[in-house]
């Protein structure tokens, strides 16, 4: 059983008053008092309990972070960025899976709303994020996209140029001979998903190249796996593979490696993100970088200047450079 602050101040022979201000305002009371309450507390294995404290006040030292995919590292590494930047701050930073669904997303906000958390980062499941975000604006909860360009005035946003990145590895491929290049993309309606593969495909045309689609489900290891395996079953297929995400590429590495195709040789690939597995990988992949926990730090550092409402935040939509990161996978 916890043991109340009533039970403190009784060992201590003082006030719940004087416990309280040795708590909150330890200035207001003398040295040998400020002793004799630590004393009890140390005895007593009091703990305080500052969420029922923070609720009161109507502030809180937690950040929400909602993301689509936890098991994906490009998320993990973000999340670290933003614990970094939120620690400095003496600010806690609890991880939320949205699983890509919004409905599962929408029940997440909600609850972030009913802590009253100092404020939230999110990668949304519907693109744009403005269903989301209407939950949290009508609860005055701050937000940040992460991941995620917004031009909106009233909101910032933290991203990544992947319109240049799609480019980057197209120019990658083409400059090794490629003209074949197929485009190994996760869902359509996942905006990093079609500005990457916008920049790849604008690239390619322009070099009178041959761009080949191959969709898949999601942006998984298992995805990737079995699109490569649909792919070698087709005489037609291209010589090199972007793939819209590492863990696709990974995927695509492990069918090519079982079926005994050497790569680069029978077929050059290249992921994005590069993730820590990246360079690890039997065929080290080259990949595009995001720099992935600078997401998460900057993003927490917007979302703690906007909770402090000091009047002095405004809103920014911050876009990183991409860069390539060329390995074995694409040059022999």
């Amino acid at each position: 059983m916890a043991v109340s602050i009533k039970e403190v101040a009784r060992r201590a022979g003082v006030s719940l008053g004087t416990v309280s201000n040795v708590l909150n305002r330890p200035d207001q009371v003398s040295e040998a008092t400020r002793e004799r309450v630590r004393r009890a507390i140390a005895e007593t294995g009091y703990v305080r309990n500052d969420s029922a404290r923070q609720l009161r006040e109507g502030s809180s030292r937690t950040l929400a972070m909602v993301v689509l995919d936890m098991a994906n590292p490009f998320f993990t590494d973000v999340a670290h960025g933003a614990e970094q930047e939120a620690a400095r701050h003496d600010a806690m930073l609890v991880m939320c899976n949205s699983g890509d669904d919004p409905r599962r997303e929408e029940r997440h906000l909600e609850q972030i709303a009913q802590q009253r958390m100092r404020g939230v980062l999110i990668t949304p499941a519907d693109g744009d994020g403005e269903q989301a975000l209407r939950t949290l604006s009508a609860q005055g909860v701050p937000a940040v996209l992460v991941d995620r360009h917004s031009d909106r005035p009233d909101r910032c946003s933290v991203s990544v140029d992947d319109v240049l990145g799609g480019r980057l590895a197209a120019e990658h491929l083409l400059a090794a001979g490629h003209t074949r290049i197929g485009f190994v993309g996760g869902p359509a309606a996942v905006p990093q998903v079609r500005e990457r593969r916008r920049g790849a495909a604008e690239t390619i045309a322009a070099a009178a190249a041959r761009l080949y689609d191959i969709p898949t489900p999601a942006l998984t290891f298992e995805a990737g796996r079995d699109a490569a395996a649909t792919l070698l079953d087709d005489p037609d297929r291209p010589t090199a593979l972007f793939c819209a995400n590492d863990l696709l590429a990974l995927g695509v590495l492990q069918t090519l490696t079982l079926r005994g195709l050497a790569v680069p040789g029978d077929m050059a690939v290249i992921g994005y993100d590069d993730i820590d597995f990246a360079a690890a990988a039997a065929v080290p992949l080259s990949s595009i970088r995001q720099p992935r926990e600078e997401l998460g730090r900057t993003a927490a550092r917007l979302l703690l200047e906007e909770a402090a409402g000091d009047g002095t935040h405004r809103h920014q939509h911050v876009v990183f450079m991409p860069e390539l990161i060329a390995r074995r996978s694409t040059t022999a």
